[in-house]
């Protein structure tokens, strides 16, 4: 189920040139807050925007799921849509650097997604 769904947002993040797409297993670390982030940048704030609409339309449209929370739009410096068990964070790259969320979470096992070559 996760993993179509992790797709689901990779592919919306890509759609909408995300950069550097990753989600993160949280599964196997006791602390974490949910099963997976997601985590991608853009570098403007109208790109973080795009960027978060396009995923909550992708996950009602093809997973029937909406979006539980979210924070950050007033400024899209940090974009965070709470799915319950997948937390995305759409950054712009600026703030991204800064954070560094996935240093936090180092010992998590990661997936890189690309835009596959037509």
């Amino acid at each position: 189920m996760n993993n179509n769904e992790i797709k689901v947002i990779a592919d919306a993040m890509l759609e909408k040139k995300g950069q550097d797409v990753v989600s993160l297993d949280l599964r196997n670390i006791g602390t974490a807050i949910s099963d997976y982030f997601i985590v991608c940048n853009a570098d403007s704030t109208t790109n973080v925007d795009a960027i978060a609409d396009n995923i909550e339309e992708r996950m009602i449209e093809k997973c029937g799921r909406k979006v539980l929370r979210s924070q950050g739009r007033e400024n899209s410096f940090w974009i965070i849509l709470d799915y319950g068990d997948m937390v995305v964070h759409v950054f712009q790259t600026q703030y991204r650097e800064f954070y560094r969320l996935e240093d936090l979470w180092g010992d998590a096992e990661r997936t890189v997604f690309r835009e596959e070559q037509e």
